[in-house]
């Protein structure tokens, strides 16, 4: 009974281990996306979509951005709220995967994040999480929608 227990608790944290193991093919397009949005290279972040268009729901207005053009729409509103807010130096750094799920062509991810930028010249700090759904098109995991969800920036410590 005890071999069967031992045996058991193994097989249970070794499935434990390999659900919590981030997949790298899920994070490719992700990191393509946060990688290219820090260098400024929004044609290469927006390839990292799935091409029957996205959702993205952001903290800045209007909050919600829909369809095929929803990449560039909610870039050109992000930059329209840092100019009026006088936000600068964007940039977001990537965490820890916290969960992820695949079923067939579809996935799940929720990702830590942190998001860093200077506001009329104050360093600030958001820590937030991002929930990505995934497509698998052409035989390449896709971006097909994302959520921001953190408390309100703070002064950077």
């Amino acid at each position: 009974m005890r071999t069967l227990l031992v045996a058991l608790s193994c097989a249970f944290y070794s499935f434990v281990a390999a659900a919590a193991t981030p997949d790298a093919a899920l994070r490719a397009p992700i990191h393509q996306f946060i990688d290219s949005f820090n260098n400024g290279d929004s044609e290469k972040a927006a390839a990292a979509y799935a091409a029957s268009g996205v959702q993205i729901i952001d903290e800045v207005p209007p909050y919600l951005w829909q369809g095929t053009d929803a990449f560039s729409s909610w870039a050109n509103d992000l930059a329209r709220d840092a100019a009026k807010n006088g936000i600068t130096n964007p940039w977001v750094t990537l965490g820890d995967t916290v969960r992820q799920e695949i079923d067939g062509d579809n996935a799940y991810v929720i990702v830590e994040a942190v998001y860093s930028f200077k506001l009329k010249g104050a360093a600030m700090r958001e820590a937030a999480r991002m929930t990505f759904a995934l497509r698998k098109q052409d035989d390449a995991w896709r971006i097909a929608g994302w959520t921001w969800t953190g408390p309100a920036p703070q002064p950077a410590q």
